[in-house]
């Protein structure tokens, strides 16, 4: 197996859970089997959600589990002048348009689209955008930047990659629509930034969550037009409620930094995620 390089990158939002520390534990793992390298990123770019205390809170954690990161910690709030730099270089290429829509007024069209025509255009992510910037005169000042899908699968042409546990796969980014990759409230999206972070940190396997599997649809496009590496893709399980909820910050699941304050054993919890006991009432599942 070739030197792996892998990435856990926690947003600072709230306190890691349980499936944080599992997702951490895959990630070091796996570069520990095969002697590469277990980076740690903060990504601290959604306004005023980013919490910069919790950042050294994370590593604590991370310590208490005995999972120790190769190199210094990695943040997103440095790297903006990238994105930005990217964000240009899609414009130039024709391939980005302002939008002021909003959430509400996007699933307003599509219901009305659904009640004249009796078809869903739902994507991964809810429904899809019906365009209605494209080609309109939109001040950019307080707008959005949207990747015009068609046009960048066009130039893209027919890709594929590599996912550890499904195989190979051939890339759909057009099943999103025309995607946000410049917020109106963060300098990127979570799939421009990851993705450049991910060539930025020479990240040769990318671990994550089920949940994002079809996320890599879209950096894989995003890698074909910025002439980023390729890497491949181990999307694991996630750990979820006996109702098949996912663990999140917003539901209150507990958290590790609890557990560790408590006293708590972090070394025997991460073995135990390893082997895949759980407390009661939560299971390992796909997504």
């Amino acid at each position: 197996m070739p030197h792996a390089v892998t990435r856990f990158a926690p947003s600072p939002n709230g306190h890691l859970h349980l499936g944080h520390g599992f997702a951490a534990v895959v990630a070091h793992d796996r570069a520990r089997a095969s002697g590469g390298a277990f980076r740690l990123r903060i990504e601290d770019i959604d306004g005023t959600r980013s919490r910069a205390e919790l950042a050294q809170e994370f590593c604590a954690d991370l310590a208490w589990l005995d999972l120790q990161w190769d190199g210094a910690v990695v943040y997103q709030s440095a790297r903006l002048g990238a994105y930005a730099a990217a964000a240009d270089r899609l414009r130039a290429m024709g391939l980005l348009y302002p939008c002021i829509c909003t959430r509400g007024q996007i699933a307003a069209a599509h219901v009305a689209t659904h009640v004249a025509t009796h078809t869903h255009n739902i994507g991964p992510d809810g429904p899809r955008y019906p365009g209605t910037c494209r080609g309109a005169d939109v001040d950019p000042a307080h707008a959005a930047w949207r990747l015009d899908m068609a046009a960048a699968c066009r130039l893209a042409g027919p890709l594929t990659w590599v996912d550890e546990i499904a195989g190979e796969q051939r890339a759909c980014p057009e099943i999103f629509g025309d995607i946000v990759l410049v917020r109106k409230d963060a300098p990127a999206s979570y799939h421009l930034a990851a993705t450049l972070d991910d060539a930025q940190d020479a990240i040769t396997l990318v671990t994550r969550g089920a949940d994002l599997f079809a996320a890599t649809h879209i950096h894989r496009l995003l890698q074909a037009l910025l002439g980023l590496p390729v890497p491949r893709w181990h999307h694991h399980p996630l750990i979820v409620t006996a109702d098949g909820q996912k663990l999140a910050k917003r539901r209150g699941s507990p958290a590790l930094a609890d557990m560790r304050k408590a006293g708590g054993d972090g070394r025997a919890l991460a073995q135990a995620l390893r082997e895949g006991h759980l407390p009661a009432g939560l299971l390992l599942a796909s997504a």
